[in-house]
C-alpha cells in the first residue's frame, strides 16, 4: 500500500455524463493505483452487477479494488477489501467476515480515531476532507477542511498507511504527500476531468514528485 500514488473514488453522478466504467477504464489506463466503488446513490443490486465488471478490469490490469461501505457487495464481487465510514460496521468485523488476506480501510479525520481504527486492525486510513471539497456531504464540519497539518498529526500517531481524501487535485497534492501520506484519493479531480486518463496519469506524477 505504500505504493499507492493514485486512488480513485467512483461516483458516475460526478462523472460529467461519463459512465463509471468508463472513467474506470481512463484511470486504469493512466496508471490509477487503486479503485473504490462508491456509487453511495445506487441500490445494492446495481453496485454488485457494476462491482463484478469493475472487478474484471481491475484484476486484469493489477489494481487493487475495494468497495466502499458494503462488505456484502465486496464479499460477493470478490474485492479485494472495503472502506469503511463511522456509519458502517466495526473494522474487527468486516475483518472477520473478509478474512485476514483482505484490504479493511478506514476513514477518519482525528487522531483519536485512527488509533481505534489501526487496534481494530485497519490496513490504511483514508484522512480527510483535507480541503473543502463538494463530492461528500455526510460529513460534520470539523471534518471539513482539515488540512495538511491533521494528516501529518495522524501519520506520526499511527503506523499503518495514510492516503489523503478530500477536494485534492493535482496542484495541491504535494502537500498532502509531503505531510507524510502514502498516497492521494480523488473523485472528482479524475471524474470531472475532460481527459481521465491524463488526469490520472498526471496526479500519479504530482504525488511521486512530491515525494523525492
Amino acid at each position: 500500500m505504500s505504493d499507492w500514488d493514485a486512488y480513485l473514488v467512483t461516483q458516475e453522478s460526478l462523472s460529467a455524463g461519463r459512465t463509471t466504467e468508463e472513467i474506470v477504464a481512463a484511470a486504469v489506463a493512466g496508471g490509477v493505483d487503486v479503485v473504490q466503488l462508491r456509487e453511495k446513490d445506487r441500490p445494492a443490486r446495481e453496485r454488485y452487477h457494476l462491482g463484478r465488471k469493475l472487478r474484471e478490469r481491475t484484476r486484469e490490469a493489477g489494481v487493487t479494488f475495494v468497495v466502499n461501505d458494503r462488505v456484502d457487495v465486496a464479499q460477493a464481487v470478490d474485492a479485494d477489501g472495503v472502506h469503511l465510514g463511522d456509519d458502517d460496521l466495526p473494522v474487527s468485523v468486516a475483518r472477520e467476515l473478509l478474512g485476514p488476506d483482505a484490504v479493511v480501510g478506514r476513514s477518519v479525520s482525528f487522531v483519536d480515531d485512527a488509533r481505534e481504527a489501526e487496534r481494530a486492525g485497519a490496513d490504511y486510513l483514508g484522512v480527510g476532507a483535507v480541503y473543502a471539497t463538494g463530492s461528500k456531504d455526510d460529513i460534520d464540519d470539523d471534518e471539513y477542511g482539515i488540512g495538511p497539518e491533521r494528516v501529518a498529526d495522524i501519520v506520526e500517531a499511527v503506523d499503518i498507511p495514510v492516503v489523503g481524501i478530500g477536494g485534492i487535485t493535482a496542484d495541491n497534492a504535494a502537500s498532502v504527500v509531503e505531510a507524510g501520506a502514502d498516497g492521494v484519493a480523488v473523485i472528482t479531480a479524475i471524474t470531472r476531468a475532460d481527459d481521465p486518463e491524463a488526469a490520472t496519469r498526471e496526479l500519479g506524477a504530482a504525488v511521486e514528485q512530491a515525494r523525492e
